[in-house]
């Protein structure tokens, strides 16, 4: 085979020279016009689900949150292959799509999903969120919040509403998220005799 390769060669030397000649033009243009990144993007279109589940243990988020996301999302169009993360109290999931499909299209489709299956999920489990469009190159920081007197629901106010502006009006952090503590609630409660006596309806107070 070989042998008949260079027998050729040698006898059609134009030929070999023109397809040289040509290969030579589409290199050329190929490597000009190519793109060059420092740090290319080399994860497929993922969409990551974060869902916080305060006081489950990992195997009841596993069974009650995960599981259920995870069928939710396993048959979606373009969907080829999904991960997920359980520990106490977090559940991660992350949905790996073709590489030639629309990142927002696919956030779109997960989010049709979990709009299904949040009605599924027990009554203490958050509400399913998707993470921010970022790079597997990106990296995560841990911070815990400690305190000899400060109780966990001031710890937990004090990190939604002082520290998380912050760390967001910073450059290049994309998202942060907070789990444990205890959250603040605040709760109306009605005086039947009262609302008699003024006229008013519980719709009216919705």
């Amino acid at each position: 085979m070989l042998n008949k390769i260079i027998h050729y060669a040698l006898h059609n030397r134009l030929v070999v020279l023109a397809a040289s000649f040509i290969l030579l033009i589409a290199g050329l243009y190929t490597a000009v016009h190519t793109e060059v990144d420092v740090f290319p993007d080399l994860n497929a279109p993922t969409v990551v689900i974060m869902t916080e589940a305060s006081g489950m243990a990992a195997e009841e988020v596993e069974q009650l949150v995960t599981f259920p996301i995870e069928t939710a999302v396993n048959g979606s169009i373009g969907v080829r292959r999904v991960r997920s993360s359980s520990t106490n109290g977090f559940s991660v999931v992350w949905v790996e799509f073709n590489w030639n499909t629309d990142i927002y299209l696919d956030r779109q489709i997960v989010s049709e999903k979990l709009a299904e299956v949040s009605e599924s999920l027990p009554p203490t489990v958050g509400r399913p969120t998707l993470g921010p469009q970022s790079s597997i190159l990106g990296e995560m920081l841990i911070v815990g919040l400690t305190a000899d007197s400060t109780s966990l629901l001031d710890l937990r106010t004090i990190a939604d509403w002082s520290i998380r502006p912050r760390l967001l009006s910073t450059g290049g952090v994309a998202q942060v998220s907070f789990l444990g503590g205890d959250i603040k609630e605040f709760q109306i409660q009605l005086d039947p005799g009262l609302m008699k006596h003024y006229g008013v309806s519980v719709d009216e107070v919705v």
